[in-house]
């Protein structure tokens, strides 16, 4: 299984903090933005990661992240050079992706909760064809809506209705088979321009192989497009930190405890870091992690 994280964008609805950072590089209360998916996709368990991102964007990844080797897995890096879709990340990923299963996850969604990784994990093991997940929302004509007959199964998904069919929408994690990279190609462009993942999952839909999992309420869900949604993810984060002294989106603790860096490895990195409370809560773990072992 491969993973892809979505970074790309103009970010026009934060202008100006998006002049000159991207915004999946801007703080989520107190680390960046692409550190959640990031760890998400590694407690998944997948270790070979693709960030796609806008011109001269990837750069800024680079010098944040460098080649993943620091976390024990492989981070690679395509240039998208203009907004084409959500789907576009599969033509870019293609070479990438090669004969595995793919998971997608966008850069500027925030997942949190006990049951999330088991959620995910699941998915991945009983995927065949192509996995999403949706969430109960209030505002469902902003997001793809998902419409669900009597035994649960979906039976339509659409792309920001008028009219929304159920208050269920289409989080930012997608888990497909390799097929699809040959649909990806084949889709044409919607009525903006794009490349939509809606029209990759009614594809799959068709076909009889969507699976649309229903996230449980244990399970927070959070965009980050706007000035308002990021300052509630950050509020949100730092309620969860503050309240439970454990902090979420940590790749290096995740690297630590799924096993992907070894203890000697882990301590050899936080030698690398300046003194500060990232530093001092990682050293933390660490001395937890050894007294557990």
């Amino acid at each position: 299984m491969k993973g892809i994280i979505l970074a790309g964008g103009n970010g026009t609805r934060l202008y100006p903090t998006t002049i000159v950072v991207n915004k999946h590089l801007l703080p989520i209360y107190d680390k960046p933005m692409i550190y959640y998916p990031l760890s998400v996709l590694m407690l998944a368990g997948i270790t070979e990661i693709l960030i796609i991102s806008g011109p001269g964007h990837c750069d800024q990844f680079r010098a944040l992240l460098g080649d993943g080797s620091k976390l024990g897995i492989s981070i690679s890096y395509a240039e998208q050079t203009k907004p084409r879709g959500l789907a576009d990340a599969f033509i870019l990923g293609k070479d990438f992706i090669g004969d595995d299963s793919v998971t997608l996850h966008l850069g500027d969604n925030i997942f949190f909760g006990n049951l999330l990784i088991d959620t995910i994990r699941r998915g991945i093991q009983e995927n065949t064809g192509a996995t999403t997940f949706a969430y109960r929302v209030s505002n469902p004509s902003q997001f793809g809506v998902v419409e669900f007959d009597s035994t649960g199964r979906a039976k339509s998904i659409e792309e920001k209705p008028q009219k929304p069919k159920s208050s269920w929408a289409v989080t930012g994690i997608y888990i497909y088979d390799n097929e699809v990279v040959k649909i990806a190609e084949t889709v044409k462009p919607s009525a903006r321009g794009e490349i939509e993942i809606t029209s990759i999952n009614n594809a799959y839909l068709e076909q009889g192989r969507l699976s649309v999992q229903k996230l449980s309420r244990g399970i927070a869900w959070l965009d980050t497009g706007t000035p308002a949604d990021l300052q509630s993810a950050g509020q949100f984060i730092a309620t969860i930190e503050q309240r439970q002294a454990l902090r979420a989106g940590c790749p290096e603790e995740v690297a630590l405890r799924q096993g992907y860096v070894s203890v000697t490895e882990f301590a050899g990195l936080l030698e690398t870091m300046p003194k500060s409370d990232y530093r001092d809560y990682l050293a933390e773990q660490l001395a937890i992690f050894v007294e557990g072992a």
